[in-house]
């Protein structure tokens, strides 16, 4: 069993993310932790929340999202639940990213029982505040949402329905000052009724992963929950940037980026030779998905 460590006072790296602890209730006063304990050192940080039942657009945009954000060096934190949750820890496990679950038992028994929770427990980190030998259940869960939304800078919604538990996270978000994003679905589709809910109380929408890579640029300077924006999302390329999402011709990229059109050229030869994008069919250049070791 990987080690298990016990907190009364936030490590250096969650100071600022800690601060927004105070204001929960209850409030969080002791935690544990599960797994590679560096991840506490990183940043920034995003929440990935959404339907436990997600449609195969939903499970795709979690997919899309969560390794988009991966790749620009973000944690993405969010409740190891089966659905939205557990598909975005996955995507940035296959991009040999960062990622976080906020529990709602004890570490030492993580739920719910799998191959992702196996792994989580050797390649991500997991964070509860309740202690070891405590079983799941159904009261935990909401309390388990507002540590999320406190830990993160950003929260990020994927579908949810009317009563969705991810709305639960979203608000509290807010309310510690948080930028809130969505992922917009129909309007007359059930699990599209969290996200306009949402919307309507202020809350971003965002159409691809390059637009939300963008907006979180411009939290630079503005972290609340103790990430260096600039360190990360600010430096990543910004043709790979432009492509998170979308496949792109060379002249629809430069126009995107505004740079020379040989110079967007010459870039995506460079990108290529590095694994990082590849040319498809039509002329259009895409991100290059991580090869999985065998």
């Amino acid at each position: 069993m990987q080690s298990i460590q016990r907190w009364e006072r936030p490590p250096d790296g969650w100071a600022k993310p800690l601060e927004g602890f105070i204001g929960l209730d209850p409030p969080v006063k002791t935690f544990w932790t599960r797994g590679q304990h560096e991840l506490q050192q990183l940043g920034p940080r995003v929440a990935v929340v959404g339907s436990r039942s997600p449609t195969s657009y939903g499970r795709d945009q979690a997919q899309r999202f969560a390794g988009a954000l991966a790749r620009a060096g973000c944690v993405v934190v969010s409740g190891l639940a089966r659905g939205v949750d557990g598909i975005a820890h996955e995507a940035v496990l296959d991009e040999g990213g960062a990622t976080i679950a906020v529990l709602g038992c004890g570490v030492d028994q993580p739920w719910p029982v799998g191959p992702l929770t196996e792994r989580m427990t050797h390649e991500g980190l997991l964070l509860s505040e309740f202690g070891p030998g405590i079983s799941p259940r159904r009261n935990h869960f909401p309390m388990r949402n507002r540590i999320i939304a406190a830990l993160c800078d950003a929260t990020l919604v994927i579908e949810a329905a009317h009563r969705s538990g991810s709305l639960i996270t979203a608000r509290w978000a807010a309310d510690l000052g948080r930028a809130v994003f969505v992922v917009p679905q129909a309007v007359d589709h059930p699990l599209g009724l969290g996200a306009l809910r949402l919307l309507r109380e202020g809350a971003t929408a965002v159409g691809s992963p390059g637009q939300l890579l963008t907006d979180l640029e411009s939290l630079r300077g503005t972290s609340r929950a103790g990430g260096e924006w600039g360190e990360h999302v600010g430096d990543m390329d910004p043709i790979l940037r432009a492509l998170e999402g979308d496949a792109l011709s060379v002249e629809s990229l430069s126009s995107r980026v505004n740079q020379p059109v040989l110079e967007t050229s010459i870039r995506l030869v460079d990108l290529e030779l590095d694994g990082r994008v590849r040319r498809i069919p039509g002329g259009l250049w895409v991100v290059a998905a991580r090869q999985q070791s065998q």
